[in-house]
């Protein structure tokens, strides 16, 4: 199943349930999706996305290696699993669209390269780096420690966590004491629920109440349980938790932490195999399209303002590798 349908099933379900009712809706005629009774805002879903396009910088395009100027196209792997705001299909569910198709179809054009899209599993990913199939993935890959011994980076994104509350709640997250005793609903194997598990473990080790927390299968169920007031927040990835926020209009934002924890700051980078002489092009060129402002304009149309960076960084500390 696509992840439109996923999505179009998702949101049937949610205003069948009540969730949505009067608070988000999808408008055909228009393929905006936005909170009920919004008319001068909502992200555009449609497969006419009126795309920000940049223009060839010289300087920046003289980085990219000569085979690749002569073939013209930037080959660049992503991942069919993302989901919305990241990479995720139109309403006419063949149309790729999202965060981070736009970014990379800026960082083709500053290059003087036609992006050349390939979407495939997670996995396969790193295996195209791996036999030079891609010349690069944009993905919503992390750095880390182990995959800088293999792949270099070019940053472009924080890697953010977030609580999500139902909106009004009067309700900051910021350090471990301000969820002692709440309930919190968080995803199964997962390293925001290693995160939220530790911070328990701290407040207790504090004389503060634990965490209670509590697990769904799907996103309909953990919305469904913060409207009901059955849990107090929801701690999932910023991306989807910032895009549920924008189109269903009844809950909001009230803390956010790095991916990583607090031992670093996760970040989001354009990923290449490592010696590929590719890296130098990307920072430069996410450099440039962040200083026109055309970086901050794509950001804002799909709710990522808070994960903005201010320069790309090349292959910055990343997340320790876990031990054994």
């Amino acid at each position: 199943m696509s992840v439109r349908r996923t999505l179009v099933i998702a949101l049937a379900t949610l205003t069948a349930t009540g969730l949505l009712t009067a608070c988000g809706s999808s408008d055909a005629a228009t393929d905006v999706i936005r909170p009920e009774g919004q008319k001068d805002t909502g992200i555009n879903i449609g497969p006419d996305q009126k795309r920000i396009r940049g223009e060839k910088v010289d300087s920046i395009a003289a980085k990219v290696p000569e085979a690749i100027r002569e073939r013209g196209t930037l080959r660049l792997g992503a991942s069919a699993d993302a989901s919305p705001p990241l990479g995720f299909y139109a309403t006419d569910d063949k149309t790729r669209i999202g965060s981070e198709i736009d970014l990379a179809t800026l960082i083709a054009d500053t290059l003087g390269l036609k992006p050349d899209l390939q979407e495939v599993s997670w996995e396969n990913l790193f295996v195209g780096l791996d036999s030079s199939k891609f010349d690069g993935v944009l993905s919503n890959v992390t750095v880390t420690e182990e995959r800088k011994e293999k792949y270099d980076f070019a940053t472009y994104r924080l890697d953010n966590l977030a609580f999500e509350a139902k909106k009004g709640s009067g309700w900051k997250v910021k350090a471990p004491e301000d969820v002692a005793g709440r309930t919190i609903a968080v995803a199964s194997g997962t390293n925001q629920e290693k995160i939220l598990v530790d911070w328990s473990e701290q407040n207790t080790d504090a004389g503060r109440k634990a965490v209670e927390i509590k697990y769904f299968q799907k996103d309909t169920d953990y919305y469904l349980a913060l409207q009901s007031g059955r849990i107090d927040a929801y701690l999932g990835p910023s991306p989807s938790a910032n895009y549920h926020v924008a189109s269903a209009g009844q809950s909001e934002i009230i803390g956010t932490l790095s991916g990583a924890g607090d031992g670093v700051q996760g970040k989001i980078a354009a990923t290449t195999k490592k010696d590929s002489g590719l890296v130098e092009a990307y920072g430069a060129a996410i450099d440039h399209i962040i200083q026109d402002g055309s970086y901050a304009e794509v950001l804002k149309r799909w709710g990522l303002t808070n994960e903005a960076v201010e320069k790309s960084e090349i292959n910055p500390p990343g997340l320790p590798k876990t031990e054994n």
